[in-house]
């Protein structure tokens, strides 16, 4: 059995080591081959911030730089895709080569999106691989660039503005709503807004820029005021979008990533999808949707080693979920940033939100004090009637054993 994974994310890497894993008690021994655009070993993209700060390569290489060797994993790196024939099970790579396949996974990733005129223009990096994000941080490192501009303040770029000024640069942001607003409601933005400024970068909200200014290389970033904002380096993070580009005229059912079931089937017989290309359920709406987070990506991935093997294994859905690992005060996203009613506890610093419908959880945020993550994560998964318990629930010493017993929550 031939299995081709098209991508070395954690997607791609967790199907093959699930798949390795399983095989025997099949019987089967699968010929794996892992492509991969990037010319790295399979890395962790969360991990490129503290690596860069620490020079460390165990985290970065979190299965270790010999993964695919230790796997018996034919890995192909630095070769992109081209195209995707299903009818003669083959793949096209950008050099000209073809590679046969009986089951294919596609684990493409996402890369920036960046609806600005201009994005493309030499001098605006982006860290959505690491190719592209050392490029910037070796002329940081050399001293090339001592500020930067960073157009949009979602998770990837409020945590590259705080690596940036860690590295000793001039940093400022520009948002055109609050700081990462599709992970935080307003009001817990705003203490992420006070840690930044704290540590001396600029934040220029409710902002919104125009396009990348410039012919030949960027020269600057005009704002829809006018004014043009000028730097030694500018970054796109206003976004990321699923690789998909290369299944056009697949067949594959592509919306804004590839479609799968519960299964993370696609529509085509054989040929899976798994992490940040792929389109599932969310787990507590039930609306299909990208999540492009790590532990979506590895539960994803297993799934599909699983089921390719014939075991039964559906998929729960994905979690909308988050955590600032370098600000100076934690902070914790979990499911919605808004409900019908809203349960709220303010100490300077610390806040806790949990948002409720109907007396259930349907997401919470916590800053400066994370207790009872676990908790609420719980409680908001199993859909637990926790409205009876109004403010109680904000200590964050409130334990299940309060709603249900343990064994009946989990069962």
């Amino acid at each position: 059995m031939r299995i081709l994974i098209l991508g070395a994310g954690p997607a791609g890497l967790t199907a093959a080591r699930t798949l390795r894993d399983l095989a025997p008690s099949r019987s089967v021994d699968p010929a794996i081959t892992m492509v991969s655009a990037e010319s790295f070993p399979p890395y962790s993209p969360p991990a490129m911030a503290d690596h860069f700060l620490t020079g460390r390569e165990e985290t970065l290489y979190w299965q270790g730089k010999n993964v695919c060797e230790r796997l018996r994993v034919d890995y192909r790196p630095g070769v992109p895709v081209e195209a995707v024939y299903p009818d003669q099970r083959q793949v096209l790579l950008q050099d000209a080569r073809y590679l046969d396949y009986d089951k294919l996974i596609i684990a493409t990733g996402s890369r920036l999106h960046a609806p600005l005129e201009g994005y493309n223009l030499p001098g605006v990096y982006n860290f959505k691989s690491l190719a592209a994000a050392l490029e910037l941080i070796d002329h940081v490192k050399h001293g090339d660039v001592k500020d930067a501009l960073i157009v949009g303040a979602g998770f990837i770029g409020v945590e590259v503005a705080v690596l940036l000024r860690a590295l000793g640069c001039a940093v400022t942001i520009v948002e055109k709503q609050w700081l990462m607003p599709n992970i935080l409601d307003e009001e817990t933005a705003e203490l992420v807004h006070h840690d930044l400024e704290r540590r001396g970068i600029v934040v220029r909200q409710h902002t919104e820029a125009l396009r990348f200014s410039g012919r030949s290389r960027v020269k600057g970033v005009k704002l829809v005021n006018g004014d043009v904002l000028l730097a030694d380096a500018y970054v796109a993070a206003t976004g990321v979008k699923p690789n998909v580009d290369f299944l056009d005229g697949s067949g594959l059912d592509v919306g804004w990533g590839v479609r799968v079931d519960n299964r993370m089937r696609t529509n085509l017989a054989d040929i899976w999808a798994a992490g940040d290309v792929a389109e599932t359920f969310d787990r507590m709406s039930g609306e299909r949707y990208v999540h492009a987070i790590w532990p979506n990506a590895t539960t994803q991935g297993e799934v599909v080693g699983r089921d390719m093997l014939g075991f039964s294994s559906d998929y729960e859905g994905a979690e909308k979920m988050n955590s600032m690992k370098h600000l100076g005060l934690p902070i914790m996203a979990v499911g919605e940033s808004k409900g019908r009613d809203t349960l709220r506890r303010r100490d300077g610093d610390t806040l806790r939100k949990i948002f409720l419908d109907d007396g259930r959880i349907v997401g919470f945020r916590l800053a400066g004090d994370i207790r009872g993550a676990g908790t609420y994560r719980a409680l908001m998964l199993k859909g637990t009637d926790v409205g009876r318990f109004g403010e109680e629930l904000l200590d964050p010493r409130f334990r299940i054993s309060r709603c249900v017993s343990p064994d009946v929550l989990y069962h």
